[in-house]
């Protein structure tokens, strides 16, 4: 790996391609390094978590949305639409906007976390809408998967976006333009100004999941994946793009990040170095914010331990400074302790999810956001007894740059009314590929099965996990094989009409 150390220059100094970051991230993308066979693995569970999440999420409301608007732009030799019979075919990037939002509608796939947060599967429906639309291989949709979380995973370990209120999506968008450029194999040129495009059109505000959080959140990544679909459209056919998009006089970085003094130390491969940072992140075992993972399992813990819930007084939660000020009391969001709030706002609400995980010791992606489960009496008692706190030990341990070290978890005291005290704590979740009981390839079908009951007949289901799980071996043209539909009937509909 290289330290990459990326400042901003005045326009008056000449910062020529070859030392710009994004040309770095281009180079990356287009060297055609030797693919990492455990990171192919780690790929071919990815699409199954999708999936299943993305199955799952089908009749919600956002992701009916999302496919509508992409039924209105079919396309003879397009991609494919989760749900939808594969011999229709829509136009990429719609199609990609719609599945992304399935994808991410129940917060339930892939995380990693460092100085800034991501969601590295988002990158996937981009890619292999792009990769069906363009009749790509199985290899060559692996190779590009594994560029765009390589790009991704590396901007989250060295810029935190959040600091400065910007949604993680615009780390989100140059992966997907690396992504797709690894896997149409485009020159290192076109990839560059892909990258600079993407992130120049995908910077947006953290607004999006603060205070009373809407369906947008799981409409931003795709959107994201949309944008860099089009950015590298648009670089294909011969288009720049505002340059330096990171060291520039008016950049991302001067502008809207650190500033003009900032110095940013970003990691990356060595040019034909394999990549391998899909290894560093983690699936969620539950339908919550991911720093919620950890503090999931305790509760379930907990609960075994304290015989009368009714007994206690209150629960002071130790954590880091993200999962304090993002999902906790630090957030200082009035909603995240409202029965009412949206589904979207219970999900990144420690205090909502811990007290509903006490007292159930389990955690549903459904049953678990009702409003009869959020407005249970003696649910709302035990959450307004939950305060959090940030802990520097905990924010170090969350920043370890050793992946087996750094921690998501946190420390939790349950006070009685007697006083005694019950104490627990989990450095990680059990899942997480460090924790107790890592997710390995029967976790990621099991999850799929689970979640797809009721949904799937048996022989698709049983059809797609064949597929892709000889993923490599799939030829150009037949990667529409990793769609997935279901009986027509089971499809619901949006009354409302739109501009389409």
């Amino acid at each position: 790996m290289i330290i990459h150390k990326v400042k901003v220059y005045p326009s008056k100094i000449h910062l020529t391609k070859k030392n710009q970051f994004a040309w770095k991230i281009a180079e990356i993308a287009s060297d055609n390094a030797k693919l990492n066979k455990n990171a192919i693995e780690m790929v071919i569970n990815r699409i199954i978590d999708n999936a299943s999440v993305a199955i799952a999420s089908l009749n919600r409301k956002a992701v009916i949305s999302s496919r509508e608007m992409a039924l209105k732009h079919p396309r003879k030799n397009g991609a494919t639409l989760f749900g939808i019979n594969s011999r229709f075919k829509f136009d990429c990037e719609w199609a990609a906007w719609s599945n992304g939002t399935a994808v991410r509608e129940l917060d339930f796939h892939d995380t990693f976390l460092a100085a800034d947060y991501s969601h590295p599967g988002d990158n996937i429906p981009p890619l292999l809408s792009v990769a069906q639309q363009n009749k790509k291989s199985g290899l060559d949709l692996l190779r590009g998967i594994i560029t765009a979380y390589e790009v991704q995973v590396n901007l989250v370990k060295g810029v935190c976006l959040h600091k400065h209120r910007i949604d993680h999506i615009a780390h989100l968008g140059p992966s997907v333009a690396a992504g797709l450029g690894s896997m149409l194999k485009l020159n290192t040129e076109i990839i560059y100004q892909s990258v600079q495009q993407a992130l120049h059109t995908t910077i947006s505000t953290r607004q999006s999941r603060k205070g009373e959080i809407s369906s947008w959140k799981a409409f931003a990544p795709a959107h994201a994946g949309k944008l860099a679909i089009e950015a590298v459209d648009r670089a294909m056919r011969g288009e720049g793009a505002p340059s330096p998009i990171y060291e520039g006089e008016d950049s991302v970085i001067a502008r809207i990040l650190d500033g003009k003094k900032a110095l940013y130390n970003i990691p990356l491969p060595k040019k034909g170095e394999g990549k391998k940072a899909i290894l560093e992140t983690y699936t969620k075992e539950y339908s919550a914010e991911y720093q919620a993972q950890a503090l999931i399992d305790i509760a379930k813990k907990l609960n075994k331990k304290i015989s009368n819930l009714n007994q206690i007084k209150k629960i002071d939660l130790y954590t880091s400074h993200h999962t304090h000020n993002v999902i906790g009391t630090g957030a200082n969001d009035p909603q995240k302790m409202d029965p009412n709030a949206s589904r979207e706002t219970l999900d990144h609400s420690i205090m909502y999810i811990f007290a509903v995980a006490l007292e159930d010791a389990d955690w549903h992606h459904i049953n678990s956001y009702t409003k009869r489960r959020a407005n249970k009496k003696s649910t709302i008692k035990i959450w307004k007894s939950i305060v959090t706190h940030e802990d520097k030990a905990w924010t170090k341990k969350y920043h370890d740059p050793n992946p087996k070290n750094k921690s998501f978890g946190g420390k939790v005291v349950v006070t009685l009314n007697n006083g005694k005290k019950i104490v627990e704590e989990l450095d990680r979740a059990d899942a997480h590929p460090y924790g107790a009981r890592p997710f390995k390839r029967q976790n990621y079908i099991q999850k799929f099965l689970t979640l797809t009951d009721g949904i799937l007949d048996k022989k698709e289901s049983s059809r797609f996990l064949k597929t892709v799980q000889d993923l490599k071996n799939l030829k150009p043209g037949e990667l529409n094989k990793l769609n997935i539909q279901i009986k027509r009937n089971q499809i619901k509909k949006n009354t409302k009409k739109g501009i389409f």
